[in-house]
């Protein structure tokens, strides 16, 4: 039953009731206070007559107050069902004669992208087609929420995306790709649907359930994404384990250089700003490496580069200019070396998060409110001591991952309290509460429509590069080898590689501001830092 054919019920009911109530009444009142017996009928007929305001007839006027004052409460009853049958039946019926309809077809078309269902991810995923000039349809069974579909000028059709009929009325024959973002049970259906219309299709569902996934794809779709499993790896793809164990020991013991990986949240005083206004303003010290941007790195260091959520620096310089780093930076600057992350949450976001730090060369520690298998604290993230027990004072960065807002965000502010240059990162589950978690203390913060509806945008459209995991980076100490006699100028990479040499090591001093003219000997070495192809590229030079 609907919510209006609801309302209609208990409106008529009140009536009934009301009307019997009355009849009775004024039938006893005018035998006990008037002295003027009426039939049953009669007195309906009064009650009615009030209700609908035609008048009294003979019976007017009453000469006792109480019979009056029950004429009053009549009348006044009367008005009141009068203006709720308006409520209730008129204004109904004139927004649905007033109100478009979503129709039950679209025109022909191809390379578009069948959507079903409709969700705040898929609100996410349809604006990032929009933005790249993708061509979309809706297949929506809810008549209200497709009308408003298409009274927001979306293209839909009005169908069960389950059935052949709605997915052949969308065209998806000639249908680039298909998403499927409705119930786990029914996303299965719409897949064995279109695959009977399109077998090469390319169909893409949504999980809310991780462990359902493979269901769809034995359904037949090409992808079946967790939406909270894809967050938890985007999550971790932001705490700064990349590259911890890669330095190696022989640098690391080197006095006069340092390393640090340098995290841009909206805390982060260079936030916003370009990377050639940074580097220009020297507001950094030292010298910048490279730079992860979407977890892509590159040594080029492009001065037009946005520094904002998605990049991370990799910085190098001496121990006074780290020390100045971490003063004017508490929050942002991340060391290089194994780093211990403490996850709040085990459910899939959690359990993503982990494998994720773990393949990274971190150590994670566990906290949930549930004792199982991979907990290793059991206790609530809003809980100091609990957070205390689980080492919250000698973690590197907080994950919350939990799947309540107003949890996440008390979790925050205690996490925040306990210990103030912690960096925490949050999953949220809606967009509203992203900016209360910031106020909060968190660092950095990713919600759930958002990560997700980019993902499956990138999915869709195969832009593998945006859901590629971090390159592994390295920094080398290498003998100079054949170069010898050359000048430094033979070291600086070109355009093409991907590798910066940091320093020059002679006699056991590490030479750092170099000079292009300054001759190499034969007894020097090059520290140096990039990916195994840059590596690679700098160990082929030193040999030739």
């Amino acid at each position: 039953m609907t919510t209006l054919s609801r309302r209609a019920l208990y409106y008529l009911l009140v009536l009934v009731v009301a009307t019997a109530l009355f009849t009775t009444a004024y039938a006893l009142g005018m035998s006990v206070w008037e002295g003027r017996p009426r039939a049953w009928y009669r007195a309906l007929e009064v009650v009615i007559q009030t209700f609908t305001t035609t008048g009294y007839g003979e019976d007017a006027p009453w000469q006792s107050p109480q019979m009056n004052l029950l004429v009053i409460v009549m009348q006044l009853a009367g008005i009141g069902f009068i203006l709720s049958a308006v409520d209730v039946f008129v204004v109904p019926w004139l927004r649905a004669a007033l109100q478009p309809t979503a129709p039950t077809a679209v025109a022909e078309r191809s390379g578009h992208v069948v959507v079903c269902g409709y969700t705040p991810r898929v609100e996410v995923f349809v604006a990032e087609m929009a933005a790249r000039g993708q061509e979309y349809v809706f297949v929506e069974l809810d008549a209200e929420r497709a009308a408003r579909l298409y009274e927001e000028e979306h293209p839909v059709l009005q169908g069960d995306a389950t059935t052949t009929e709605a997915l052949r009325r969308a065209h998806v024959g000639t249908a680039r790709a298909l998403v499927a973002d409705i119930a786990d049970d029914e996303n299965a259906s719409v897949t064995l649907a279109a695959r009977e219309l399109a077998p090469d299709l390319r169909i893409i569902t949504l999980a809310e359930r991780a462990d359902l996934a493979r269901y769809h794809e034995a359904a037949g779709a090409d992808a079946a994404l967790s939406p909270r499993r894809l967050l938890g790896r985007s999550l971790a793809a932001k705490v700064p384990v990349a590259a911890a164990a890669n330095v190696e020991e022989e640098v690391r013991a080197a006095d006069d250089l340092e390393f640090a990986e340098l995290v841009v949240t909206p805390r982060t005083p260079i936030h916003g700003r370009t990377l050639g206004a940074v580097r220009r303003k020297g507001l950094l010290g030292g010298r910048i490496v490279g730079i992860w941007v979407e977890g892509t790195f590159d040594t080029s260091l492009d001065d037009d580069q946005v520094l904002d959520d998605s990049t991370r620096l990799f910085w190098a310089g001496t121990p006074d200019e780290r020390a100045a780093l971490r003063e004017a930076m508490p929050h942002s600057i991340r060391p290089f070396h194994a780093q211990s992350i403490l996850v709040a949450g085990y459910g899939d976001s959690g359990h993503a998060v982990c494998e994720s730090i773990r393949q990274a060369g971190g150590t994670v520690t566990v906290l949930d409110v549930e004792e199982g298998e991979g907990v290793d604290v059991v206790g609530d993230a809003r809980d100091p001591e609990a957070l205390q027990r689980a080492g919250i004072e000698t973690a590197s960065a907080l994950v919350i991952a939990v799947d309540d807002d107003t949890v996440a965000t008390f979790a925050t502010l205690i996490a925040r309290e306990l210990t103030s240059d912690l960096q925490i990162l949050v999953r949220a589950q809606d967009e509203a509460a992203v900016q209360n978690l910031y106020r909060a203390g968190a660092d950095y913060v990713q919600a759930l429509p958002t990560v997700c509806g980019r993902m499956l945008a990138a999915t869709v459209l195969e832009e593998e590069g945006l859901a590629s995991p971090d390159p592994t980076v390295s920094v080398l100490r290498l003998p100079i080898g054949a170069l010898a006699g050359d000048s430094v100028s033979t070291l600086v990479p070109g355009a093409q590689t991907n590798y910066t040499v940091l320093a020059v090591c002679r006699d056991g001093a590490l030479l750092t501001d170099l000079d292009v003219d300054l001759p190499i000997e034969s007894d020097d070495e090059v520290i140096v830092a990039g990916t195994e192809d840059g590596l690679q590229q700098i160990r082929d030079r030193l040999s030739s």
